[in-house]
């Protein structure tokens, strides 16, 4: 006779079993059933290896001054710091399954910076994300909100299932996501016509959002999506991610100083690693960055709208409990859930929407709150145009 834990064992792998049976099937039921044909939105994605500029106008833009000593601790490069260009792996969008030729990124969405493509869906569609990994780690696609069976959900743990396949990508590997969209991924009562969700790499979570794998989702309520799916009573769209990058905790950590330092800490592994130890040194890795940018280099042009338009903002957190911020519109104010504001908190992983009418031109500064933050650097400028 079986005993009562494995009794609750067996049963929970029956449940299971049924789950991945039938995950097909309810995606479809919640997706919309009989209704019209849904559109299966296509994304070609990699994972490249990147050397990325946190700072790429090598000055600070909003004060319009060289980088001083303050700046310096964080972009600087020199004998035992490694600066503002680390190599990252970053999510990037091909034009089709031969991963050959980039698609351009269309000039609306050059603030996404070192984030990956917009992955856009309307309620009732199945987005199809084909993977390749062009990294040298194992890395993945993680989706937030959005339905996944087990062999699409990209993340490696025990699960009693053997859909494993889509748990990691090694490199040089490839693999097809599939995320259905039903009626519990888009809008709630409570949300306008539009929410965002993430993507993300999953296989060593910490680590794999610090290189910089992480993308934006936007789903729109069913047929509200208009001309490339931007909501019909929306005419200009942004998404900001504020995070501290720790790119001590990137596996690409002990790449960049042996690239971008060397010297003895290239030959010696004893020397780079007392260099990771030193407390200075981890803290000149902390970027505090607005979607990859630090010290207003997010380029004020990307963050331009006019007055009396319907400007909607995504907002996104990421990081550790450091991550604790309060992004700031100078000048003009959102509304968010009801209520009139000028900020909004964020907490790592968070996504947040808000919607602005600008009512004041002029170019204004949009940063974090935090106090700490500000000095290091998560700070930007947005313009409003008459």
């Amino acid at each position: 006779m079986l005993s009562r834990k494995q009794q609750v064992y067996m049963v929970s792998l029956a449940v299971v079993g049924v789950l991945v049976a039938a995950a097909v099937p309810l995606a479809s039921m919640q997706s919309g059933g009989a209704g019209p044909p849904a559109k299966e939105r296509h994304y070609y994605v990699a994972i490249d290896e990147v050397e990325w500029d946190y700072a790429p106008f090598g000055y600070d833009p909003i004060t319009g001054e060289p980088f001083g000593d303050a700046e310096n601790v964080f972009v600087a490069p020199g004998p035992d710091r490694i600066g503002s260009v680390y190599l990252k792996a970053l999510y990037r969008e091909y034009m089709d399954a031969t991963f050959t030729t980039l698609k351009p990124r269309p000039p609306e969405w050059e603030h996404l910076g070192a984030l990956g493509p917009l992955v856009r869906a309307e309620v009732g569609d199945t987005i199809v994300v084909h993977a390749k990994n062009n990294a040298r780690f194992d890395f993945s696609f993680h989706p937030h909100g959005v339905f996944y069976d087990k062999n699409s959900e990209g993340a490696p743990y025990s699960d009693r299932t053997d859909l494993k396949a889509d748990d990691t990508i090694p490199p040089g590997g490839t693999h097809t996501y599939v995320w259905p969209v039903p009626e519990r991924a888009g809008p709630g009562p409570m949300d306008g016509s539009s929410v965002m969700w993430m993507y993300h790499s999953h296989v060593d979570e910490p680590g794999d959002t610090n290189a910089g794998l992480i993308g934006p989702i936007v789903i729109t309520g069913k047929g509200m999506g208009g001309v490339d799916l931007v909501p019909t009573d929306v005419d200009r769209e942004f998404v900001t991610m504020f995070t501290v990058f720790d790119e001590n905790r990137s596996p690409y950590i002990d790449y960049n100083i042996i690239t971008h330092i060397g010297g003895k800490y290239a030959t010696s592994p004893s020397q780079r690693e007392a260099l990771k130890a030193d407390d200075d040194f981890i803290e000149s890795n902390l970027m505090h960055s607005i979607n990859g940018f630090v010290f207003g280099n997010l380029d004020l042009n990307d963050l331009t709208m006019y007055v009396g338009e319907r400007v909607r903002w995504y907002l996104l957190g990421m990081g550790t409990e450091v991550d604790l911020h309060t992004p700031h519109w100078h000048g003009q104010t959102v509304l968010w859930a009801g209520m009139r504001t000028d900020i909004i908190e964020l907490l790592p992983a968070s996504m947040k929407v808000a919607d602005m009418e600008p009512d004041n031109p002029g170019i204004w500064l949009y940063h974090c709150h935090v106090n700490d933050h500000i000095d290091a650097g998560m700070i930007a400028r947005f313009q409003v145009m008459p």
